[in-house]
């Protein structure tokens, strides 16, 4: 096998958290650099000067980057990013394109038939960062790399496709891998309602993008797809959308993994994370809804993205009220959290103030007592109104309480004061009802922290499971795959409420079983065993790329 000499990762989520690709790339960077390029390089957008993820090293190519901002126009700030393994990260200002965007898209549509006439929105910031990027790449190629060295240019999602398609175009002799990590029309078909799975087959990827107006980002897409010399994508369920939407199969599905590094080695360790986080969100939840919940108060959560259909926060929400209804219940104290970032304002001072004062039980709850942070538009948020349309008043008689936190948890939040690892490690289990999810990333991480875990067969990761070893996801199993189409969604409600009984019902024994067994799925999907997709795709790239030399 040959191994590239340089890998250039180009993400719009390097060292910028935005979701799950953010995700993929910062947990398999130390297996990456490790097992499959000595010079890995993330290429991110420098948005933050004062960035905590991003450490500088200004003597390391410091040559090159003198050079390339006084002769190549560039701007490009080299560091290393704050995660196991500290890859090279070059973080890329943009600015300076967008005087230029009319010529960029006019090549882009002469070269490739990218149709930029119909963008709006986050498209022309993402296509200049991805231009961007292409320009860093070609200055680095001319001024470091040797004529016998191979180059790869991994373009993730389609705020990259425009910069892989101009490196292609600029220096033939790179090899370009693609990777979509959702379709822009399945998305989008997903986002509005309409039904994707019952009439898969009469979508027509060109049309739908018109009628849902993406055309822009399904044309760049779909352009830096067929003009890769690797496609690929991250389940086969995206796949099969690629090949539908897109018109070109992906040659290598690369399922996503996770670095074990995240998680706590030592059992005292483990332990004394999780009382930490159980005993930080009750402190929470009870001076929050005027409560005395007690330490084996049950704790179930939802996470992800803000997509209400797509990740499954409608059903979550369902579910939690058939539970609340089901008699069955009542011997149970049952706390779930929605740990989804919505449009935050902050922390509300009513709860903060009562998280800073020394009384740790109150008689009365605050007002809105299922949220812990302020919206900007608390009024047509869908999570706010569907809670107060389903009666979560977080009564003291009602055996399950909902807790919504709003906010991205970076320990900086103003509440909880932790991260979400921090705090995923404290649930006993993780529910995520997906639409739509192409991988799956919040189960993933839940079973890696020895979370039983419920999912769907619409998730590439839910898929995975069923088609494992062990055959169709079981509790017992640590993942129960719940059975999902677009006209089940109440047996599929029914599903999940007669899961978490079942995990009532289980022994301390069998809950512990379960715990392992959960993990035992992570070891499974580690980037240990899952980088030879990458791997593979990178193979193929390159001999693409050799035929042009």
């Amino acid at each position: 096998m040959t191994v590239p000499d340089y890998i250039f990762s180009v993400s719009w989520e390097v060292c910028n958290k935005v979701g799950g690709i953010y995700t993929v790339l910062s947990t398999q960077a130390k297996v990456l650099k490790e097992k499959s390029c000595r010079n890995l390089i993330f290429i991110g957008p420098d948005l933050n000067p004062d960035n905590t993820l991003f450490t500088e090293t200004p003597d390391v190519h410091s040559d090159w980057r003198q050079h390339a901002q006084a002769n190549d126009g560039v701007k490009v700030r080299i560091g290393t990013w704050n995660i196991p393994g500290n890859p090279t990260v070059f973080l890329i200002g943009f600015d300076q394109y967008f005087s230029m965007k009319n010529s960029i898209y006019a090549d882009a549509w002469n070269f490739f038939g990218v149709d930029s006439l119909h963008a709006y929105g986050d498209y022309d910031e993402s296509s200049m960062f991805s231009y961007a990027a292409a320009k860093v790449v070609e200055s680095f190629y001319n001024y470091n790399v040797k004529n016998n060295e191979s180059v790869v240019f991994h373009a993730h999602e389609w705020m990259t496709g425009l910069g892989s398609l101009f490196i292609k175009h600029s220096i033939p002799e790179i090899a370009t891998v693609f990777t979509t990590h959702a379709t822009t029309v399945g998305r989008s078909i997903c986002c509005n309602y309409k039904p994707l799975y019952d009439y898969f087959e009469g979508y027509n990827g060109d049309q739908m993008a018109q009628e849902l107006n993406v055309e822009s980002k399904h044309s760049v897409e779909k352009q830096a797809a067929l003009h890769a010399d690797c496609f690929t994508t991250v389940s086969e369920l995206t796949a099969r959308e690629c090949t539908q939407f897109i018109g070109r199969t992906p040659e290598v599905v690369t399922v996503n993994g996770f670095e074990k590094k995240f998680v706590p080695s030592s059992k005292t360790t483990f332990f004394n994370k999780r009382e930490a986080a159980r005993t930080r969100i009750l402190a929470v939840a009870n001076r929050l809804m005027g409560l005395k919940l007690s330490k084996k108060t049950f704790i179930l959560a939802i996470g992800g993205r803000c997509e209400f259909r797509n990740k499954g926060i409608d059903m979550f929400i369902e579910s939690m009220k058939a539970l609340r209804a089901d008699a069955r219940t009542a011997e149970h104290e049952v706390l779930a959290l929605i740990n989804v970032p919505a449009w935050v304002v902050g922390p509300r001072p009513d709860l903060k103030e009562r998280m800073a004062g020394q009384k740790h039980y109150y008689d009365q709850a605050l007002p809105m007592p299922y949220i812990t942070h302020w919206l900007n538009n608390m009024d047509e948020d869908a999570i706010v109104a569907s809670l107060r349309s389903a009666g979560f008043n977080n009564m003291p008689a009602d055996p399950v309480k909902i807790m919504f936190v709003p906010c991205y948890l970076d320990g900086n939040d103003g509440i909880f004061g932790k991260s979400y690892y921090d705090l995923l490690i404290g649930h006993d289990l993780a529910l995520y009802p997906s639409y739509y999810e192409p991988w799956g990333y919040t189960p993933l991480e839940s079973v890696a922290f020895h979370i039983p875990t419920i999912t769907t067969d619409l998730a590439g990761f839910g898929l995975w499971v069923n088609h494992g070893k062990r055959g169709n996801g079981r509790l017992q199993d640590g993942v129960e795959v719940i059975h999902r189409t677009d006209s089940n969604f109440a047996e599929a409600v029914d599903s999940i409420k007669e899961t978490v009984l079942k995990y009532f019902k289980s022994t301390m024994n069998a809950k512990e079983k379960m715990r392992e067994a959960a993990s035992e799925y992570a070891k499974e999907a580690s980037w240990d065993k899952f980088i030879t997709y990458y791997d593979q795709a990178y193979q193929v790239a390159m001999k693409s790329a050799a035929k042009r030399k």
